[in-house]
C-alpha cells in the first residue's frame, strides 16, 4: 500500500492511484520541488518553489514596453517575444535556484484562461522539458493561481473570500479548496486594470516623465494621491446602482471618464499632446469611482457568504484576498481593508510583485495542488494537454446571488483616508 503522503503526490485514476516517483521524496519527508512556467499574457515568467513555501528562484520577462506603442497588446507580437525568451527565462531560473531539471518533482504550466497564442508557448516548452527528464506536468488555472498565491506567505486557512482584480478580469469567489471554487460576481464588460490603462493613455499621461514607464494603472494611482484632496471635483455615477448583485462594469466609469475629458479639453483648448489642467484632480476622482464599485460589490459578496452560512464554523476567521495586477494599488487596497475590517474580515494580498502575473504563482499552485491531493489532472500523458483561452473558475452562484435581492447598507469608508498626503507618493 502507497503510504497516505504518497498518495497524496499521486494521479488518481478510480480507485487506483499512479504514482510518479514521489515515493523517495515521501520517505524523507522532503518538500516537493516544483517548476512554474507562466505565459497567459505578455510576460513570461517561471520559478522554483519548494513544499514549504520557498522560492528557490524567480524570473521573469516584461514585454511591457514593446506593447506601450501599440496602445495594448498584441497578440501575435506577444507570442514571438515568448517565444524568443521562454528558454532563456526557464534556463536562469534553473541557474539561479542552482538545481537541473532531474531534481523537480512536477512542472506546473498555465493552461487556461489567457491569450491561447501566447499559452501555447508556455505549455509546449512545459512538454518539452517533461519529455526530456520523465517529470509529470500540472496544467493551472491561471486565475486559481492568482487567488490562492497570497496562502504562500500568510497562514490564510480554507475557506475565504476573494477579490480577483486585473487587465483581464474582474470576480469574486468564495474558495474553500484547491479545486473549489464558487463564483459570485464577474465583470459584465470592461475589467478595471483595462479600464485605468485606457484612461491614462486617453489622459495622455505618458507626456508626462515621471510616469512615462509607468503602467496606466500605476500612473492614475500615482496622480491620483496628489489630487487626493479634489476627488470630488468630477462626478462619477456608481455603477449598476440599482442592480443587488456582485456583477461588475467599468464600462460606463470608462464612458464617463471620456466625455469628462473631451468636455474640458474643448474648454481649456489642450493641445493634442497636452494635459488637462487639473488632470490629478481627475484621476483622484476616477480612481475613487472604480474603488467605490469594488467596495459596494464586495460588500454584498461579503454579506451574501455570512446570510448564506459559507462558513460553517461561525467562529473561523474571516478573510478577504485581493490578488490580481490592480491589487498593486495601494488606494484599492487600503479602502477593501477598511471595508472589510468593519466586518470582522482580515483583508490581504500578495507581496506586490507576486500580485501581476508570474511564475511563482504558477508553481506554488502546483505545490497546493500537490500537498493537497488535487492531482486529478497531473499527468505523464502529455499527448493530452491542451491550452483553453477561457474557462470558468469554478461553480457560479451567480443567479443565487441576483435572486437573494440582498439590500445592503453601505459602510462607510474614505478612499483616500489612513494616509498622510505627503507620504502617499511613496506608496505607489
Amino acid at each position: 500500500m502507497i503510504p497516505e503522503r504518497c498518495a497524496r503526490f499521486g494521479l488518481r485514476l478510480g480507485n487506483k492511484v499512479k504514482n510518479y516517483g514521489f515515493h523517495k521524496r515521501c520517505s524523507s519527508t522532503k518538500p516537493p520541488i516544483v517548476l512554474g512556467i507562466e505565459t497567459s499574457c505578455d510576460d513570461t515568467g517561471a520559478a522554483i518553489v519548494t513544499g514549504d513555501g520557498q522560492v528557490l528562484a524567480e524570473f521573469v520577462n516584461s514585454q511591457q514596453n514593446n506593447h506601450l506603442r501599440f496602445g495594448g497588446i498584441m497578440p501575435p507580437v506577444a507570442q514571438d517575444i515568448h517565444r524568443a525568451n521562454i528558454e532563456n527565462v526557464v534556463n536562469k531560473t534553473f541557474e539561479i535556484a542552482g538545481l537541473t531539471p532531474k531534481e523537480l518533482d512536477a512542472i506546473a504550466v498555465t493552461s487556461r484562461p489567457g491569450l491561447p497564442m501566447s499559452l501555447i508557448i508556455g505549455m509546449r516548452y512545459a512538454k518539452h522539458i517533461a519529455r526530456k527528464y520523465d517529470k509529470p506536468i500540472i496544467p493551472i488555472h491561471h486565475m486559481q493561481a492568482h487567488a490562492l498565491m497570497a496562502r504562500m506567505t500568510t497562514r490564510i486557512p480554507f475557506p475565504f473570500l476573494c477579490l480577483l482584480v486585473s487587465g483581464g478580469h474582474s470576480l469574486l469567489v468564495f474558495i474553500e479548496g484547491t479545486n473549489r471554487f464558487r463564483l459570485l460576481g464577474e465583470t459584465l464588460d470592461d475589467a478595471p486594470g483595462e479600464a485605468l490603462d485606457k484612461i491614462a493613455r486617453r489622459l495622455k499621461l505618458r507626456n508626462v516623465a515621471k510616469y512615462e514607464h509607468m503602467s496606466g494603472g500605476q500612473a492614475i494611482e500615482l496622480a491620483a494621491l496628489a489630487g487626493a484632496s479634489q476627488s470630488s471635483a468630477y462626478d462619477f455615477p456608481l455603477p449598476l446602482s440599482k442592480y443587488r448583485d456582485c456583477q461588475f462594469s467599468f464600462a460606463g466609469l470608462k464612458n464617463t471618464a471620456t466625455r469628462h475629458i473631451l468636455e474640458q479639453e474643448a474648454r481649456h483648448n489642450v493641445a493634442p499632446d497636452g494635459l488637462l489642467p487639473d488632470y490629478e484632480a481627475f484621476c483622484a476622482s476616477f480612481l475613487k469611482g472604480v474603488t467605490r464599485h469594488m467596495l459596494h460589490r464586495t460588500q454584498r459578496a461579503i454579506e451574501y457568504c455570512e446570510r448564506n452560512n459559507f462558513y460553517a464554523d461561525s467562529s473561523q476567521p474571516r478573510s478577504l484576498v485581493v490578488s490580481g495586477g490592480v491589487a498593486c494599488n495601494n488606494v484599492i487596497f487600503n479602502a477593501l481593508s477598511a471595508m472589510a475590517s468593519q466586518f470582522d474580515y482580515s483583508a490581504y494580498r500578495p507581496e506586490k510583485k507576486h500580485c501581476t502575473d508570474n511564475g511563482t504563482m504558477i508553481a506554488w499552485n502546483g505545490v497546493e495542488k500537490l500537498l493537497a491531493g488535487d492531482t486529478e489532472e497531473l499527468t505523464k500523458d502529455y499527448g493530452t494537454l491542451d491550452v483553453s483561452g477561457k474557462c470558468p473558475i469554478g461553480e457560479s452562484v451567480i443567479e443565487d446571488v441576483k435572486n437573494a435581492n440582498m439590500a445592503c447598507k453601505w459602510a462607510k469608508v474614505d478612499v483616500y483616508g489612513g494616509l498622510e498626503i505627503e507620504k502617499r507618493a511613496n506608496l505607489c
